[in-house]
């Protein structure tokens, strides 16, 4: 009896250990993640009911925000032009796009496989960047393409204005136009050919093909991706703050910039702004996740294995590739080769004989000479690999709660980890800026305050990147385990983690990349000390230092690139396959 007494406690108080330290770090997970996606949205809406504070006068409840955002005619206009420019961009986007991912995946065009890696190559420039190479480009004071195509015809006035609602369409289109490629690349790449091979053979053209079949086929997938990027769009900062203040143009977005930076600053204001701008936003995020949940009907995909048939254009073929020469031209090439040709520049100038002798290397000296600079970039380094790795591994722990238990109400622990997915980046900084107004724990102003910006709002990836990993992987591999007395964090930390290795890798490198060019949450969050390289580049453009601007963006893009080149590699070290 002595013997039992003794052995059983020491059991007893194992299995208590494990089953404790099992609901620590599930309890922190949860929590954690309910605390950075709720807690700012209830802020957010505390605040749109609260008239500004001053050093003199209080703050107090009231409608006004709601009547001055929403009871003048002003408002119906910015909301006009919000979605117009949404709706302009997004399906600019797609159109360019998808004709692209069509050539790519369903005829024989030449040269498509080195065009499917170049795709990449846009996603990697910041959008700051991308708008300024455009303004350089196509400005009617300073534009290049302006310039020398009044000098070449003898034009009057400037063929171009890219500060008006076409070219803001145009920029912002254009960048995320290899989004719905890759979108609709996926899309064409797993539909069966034999409907198409049936058109064909009963006498339809290449062009009654891709119109009365193809595209009826992705029909799902069209519409998913439009709304994806008309949600992109709306929340679009850079482009309307760069290419439509200046001449008058405001949507959401900017107007909740400009009315947090007035004096007194009108945060409740901007809140009303940001609910508004959040229910749009919240609309298009239901509607896709209805549409994927109903695409049954147009799948093609069977148990039958089938042969993937290429439309052969003939000699079409040839313009078909030039389309795709024509369109990396525009955004990558003219875009990167206009920054480094300004980089090089006492200040900014048309290229020219005259131009050419006055090169200099003085924009990077001034670059290298930065006095924040490798605080900067510090600050830059330190919230991308924080975040991605902070968001990756809560999220693990998230996904198997989901995935792997039939904990009750694990349903709306997925949807409460994926809310920060309708938050507009500038109005999630907006949220988070209020919070840590008010509730004063000692991170505002800090960079703790951008680096739970960042998780908040790259959270939602993550949660998508592990899930489809921790769907591949079967319970009995843990049953095994427990079976053996591994307790749950050795079961998760030994089995669960190793396995859920592709997508966590993959899932991390995403983050990171997307969250080191981050601006529109932390043009409301950062301090002096505080600052990342794209507060950086925007503080160069507002002070009007284009030619450091340049050369600072050059090298920044040179950068993001040879990071993509690594987590390329480290991708595939660890298994990760491109779709």
């Amino acid at each position: 009896m002595s013997t039992t007494i003794i052995t059983t406690p020491g059991i007893a108080t194992h299995k208590r250990a494990a089953v404790d330290w099992k609901w620590v770090v599930i309890g922190a997970c949860v929590a954690f993640t309910i605390y950075i996606a709720v807690i700012p949205l209830a802020f957010l809406f505390w605040q749109s009911f609260r008239t500004p504070q001053t050093a003199t006068v209080p703050a107090v409840w009231t409608l006004g925000n709601y009547a001055a955002a929403y009871g003048t005619s002003e408002t119906f206009r910015l909301f006009l032009t919000s979605v117009q420019f949404a709706f302009g961009a997004s399906f600019f986007s797609f159109a360019v796009g998808t004709t692209l991912a069509w050539m790519n995946e369903r005829t024989n065009t030449p040269f498509k496989s080195i065009f499917y890696a170049l795709s990449l190559i846009p996603l990697v420039i910041p959008s700051i960047l991308f708008t300024v190479a455009w303004i350089l480009l196509a400005s009617p004071q300073i534009g290049i393409i302006n310039q020398l195509l009044q000098n070449w015809f003898g034009l009057a006035a400037p063929p171009f204005d890219i500060y008006s609602m076409g070219g803001m369409i145009w920029v912002d289109g254009l960048h995320y136009s290899p989004m719905a490629f890759l979108l609709m690349s996926a899309a064409f790449r797993a539909m069966d050919p034999s409907l198409e091979e049936s058109a064909t053979m009963s006498g339809a053209s290449v062009w009654q093909v891709l119109w009365r079949v193809t595209l009826k086929l992705t029909w799902p997938a069209i519409f998913a991706t439009i709304l994806i990027l008309f949600v992109r769009s709306i929340e679009s900062f850079e482009v309307p703050a760069l290419l439509g203040l200046p001449v008058g143009i405001e949507v959401f977005t900017s107007s909740i910039y400009t009315a947090v930076h007035r004096y007194p600053s009108q945060v409740g204001l901007a809140s009303a702004y940001g609910v508004a701008l959040l229910a749009i936003t919240t609309v298009g995020v239901y509607a896709v996740a209805r549409l994927s949940g109903k695409g049954s009907k147009y799948a093609t995909m069977t148990g039958k294995g089938f042969r993937p048939r290429q439309i052969d254009l003939g000699a079409w073929r040839w313009a078909t590739a030039s389309g795709f020469i024509l369109y990396f031209v525009l955004i990558v090439v003219l875009p990167f080769l206009v920054l480094l040709w300004s980089s090089f520049q006492h200040f900014y100038t048309v290229p020219s004989r005259e131009a050419l002798r006055n090169l200099t290397l003085d924009p990077y000296r001034f670059v290298f000479t930065y006095p924040d600079l490798a605080s900067t970039m510090w600050n830059s380094l330190v919230l991308s690999f924080g975040s991605a790795t902070v968001v990756m591994l809560v999220t693990s722990v998230i996904c198997w709660l989901v995935v792997k238990t039939k904990i009750p109400g694990r349903w709306l622990l997925d949807n409460i980890a994926s809310l920060p997915l309708v938050f507009p980046g500038i109005v999630l900084g907006l949220a988070i800026m209020i919070f840590y107004l008010n509730v004063d724990i000692g991170i505002y102003g800090t960079i703790w305050i951008m680096f739970i910006a960042y998780i908040t709002r790259f959270m939602p990836y993550g949660m998508r990147y592990n899930t489809t990993s921790m769907l591949q992987i079967h319970t009995e591999l843990e049953e095994s385990a427990a079976m053996c007395g591994a307790s749950w964090t050795t079961t998760f930390r030994r089995i669960v983690l190793p396995l859920l290795k592709p997508g966590l890798v993959a899932g991390w490198i995403y983050v990171m990349i997307v969250s080191i060019r981050e601006l529109s949450t932390s043009i409301l969050l950062y301090s002096p000390d505080t600052r990342v390289v794209s507060i950086v580049i925007w503080e160069l453009w507002q002070n009007g230092q284009y030619v450091e601007l340049s050369a600072l963006g050059v090298l920044f893009i040179l950068l993001l690139f040879v990071l993509v080149l690594i987590a390329r590699w480290v991708g595939g070290k660890y298994g990760i396959r491109e779709a």
